[in-house]
């Protein structure tokens, strides 16, 4: 599957690296400087979930997107949690996944970089500009869509913001009822911000529309 990927990215002018184990990647991408790091989940030796656990507690804030063979939820959302920034579950299709890549290359590099961009949200200080939730002694990674979830809610607070807009503004995609991208990211957001995820008190669903931010 690497080298199918890798053929056709190169295909359509990346230049790709590519490794066969956790252990290698992470020695690659302390040499190299990445646009984006595609990490599959099941990898020999660290798995893809401790290898983004170590690249994102090494500093590094290049976008990563996960690609799994589980469907399950709470799969896709331990991803988010560790800091990933997007995920896809296989089998998917290229056309697809190159959106993905260019979405999340395009975003990393837009506008200009953010300095002491920081807000507190309950018990948790999120720091935008490196990236960081800070809770207590805890330090957690900030996922890309994550971060853009939360100032979209922080713009618009204790306001409604609907599931649909999110969708539109942030990921570009439209009539997607059933798209769930903004639910899971939701979900890995109140794990690392609320005190108890499952009864939340600052990222407030309002059924049947969408969520808003109380802080």
């Amino acid at each position: 599957m690497a080298l199918g990927i890798r053929d056709n990215l190169e295909f359509e002018g990346y230049e790709v690296t590519t490794a066969t184990d956790g252990e290698r990647g992470l020695q690659l991408a302390a040499k190299e400087r990445f646009a984006c790091i595609l990490l599959d989940v099941m990898l020999p030796g660290i798995d893809g979930f401790e290898t983004c656990h170590r690249l994102r507690k090494a500093g590094m804030r290049m976008p990563i997107i996960m690609l799994t063979a589980r469907g399950q939820e709470i799969d896709k959302v331990r991803g988010l949690e560790l800091g990933a920034d997007d995920y896809m579950t296989k089998p998917f299709g290229l056309r697809e996944l190159l959106a993905r890549i260019r979405a999340v290359i395009r975003r990393a590099g837009s506008g200009q970089p953010e300095t002491a961009d920081e807000v507190k949200i309950g018990p948790a200080r999120v720091i935008f500009s490196t990236g960081r939730i800070l809770r207590g002694k805890k330090e957690l990674p900030l996922g890309y869509y994550e971060g853009e979830i939360l100032k979209m809610l922080l713009r618009l607070q204790g306001s409604v913001v609907e599931r649909k807009d999110l969708l539109k503004d942030i990921w570009g995609l439209e009539n997607e009822p059933m798209n769930r991208s903004v639910d899971n990211h939701v979900v890995s957001l109140r794990r690392k911000l609320e005190d108890d995820p499952t009864d939340p008190h600052h990222i407030i669903t309002v059924h049947g529309f969408g969520y808003k931010l109380v802080p």
